[in-house]
């Protein structure tokens, strides 16, 4: 597998958050690669974005990483407990990021590995990665990781793939502080795919 190049992330949010779809996301751990298919991001485009972290256009210390170039990670905690991984998009200076919402395992050793990190109850395979704190949790993805280039092979990274072409637009999931920006359809997911975390409502 081949890492995406930076070229990939320098583009619009919205324009990243559908292209990743069906690309592999790696983890890399003790010298194993586990690889999982991207299927569900949302984009966030600062600074006119409400429901961003860059809306308004001023960098904090926890936010500065998405100021930068695309192509490195992004990662935060929500509810004081749940990572969750974002991969920055745009040129330097150009606050776009795409949360990662939802991966499926490709294989038997990448289904194991996020079963020990994230033993489930449910005997549901999909339960184990259909949503970002969840995937993040099952692929051992915290702060640590933060600002760490995904064009290049490492801890976590992202490998090429061919291009879906059936996917669906929606909203995005819990912000209705987003004001108007809580109704745009930037989420998006591979149509039919059952790790996805929300489907559409008809």
């Amino acid at each position: 597998m081949k890492p995406l190049e930076q070229a990939f992330y320098l583009q619009d949010g919205l324009v990243v958050a559908k292209a990743l779809l069906g690309k592999i996301l790696v983890r890399e751990i003790d010298q194993k690669a586990y690889p999982f298919k991207i299927v569900e991001t949302e984009a966030y485009r600062g600074p006119e974005d409400k429901g961003a972290h860059t809306y308004g256009g001023i960098p904090t210390p926890r936010t500065k990483p998405i100021f930068k170039a695309g192509g490195i990670t992004y990662i935060y905690l929500i509810y004081g407990m749940y990572n969750c991984l974002n991969l920055v998009a745009g040129d330097e200076g150009i606050p776009h990021a795409v949360l990662i919402r939802a991966i499926e395992p490709i294989g038997e050793e990448s289904e194991c590995f996020a079963k020990i990190n994230r033993p489930i109850q449910s005997k549901k395979r999909i339960e184990l990665t259909n949503g970002p704190g969840k995937l993040c949790k099952a692929l051992q993805i915290d702060r640590s990781l933060n600002e760490t280039a995904v064009t290049q092979k490492g801890a976590i990274w992202v490998a090429d793939a061919p291009p879906i072409t059936e996917r669906v637009a929606d909203k995005r999931i819990n912000i209705p502080y987003a004001e108007e920006y809580a109704e745009v359809e930037w989420r998006f997911y591979i149509k039919d795919n059952p790790f996805v975390s929300v489907l559409k409502k008809d």
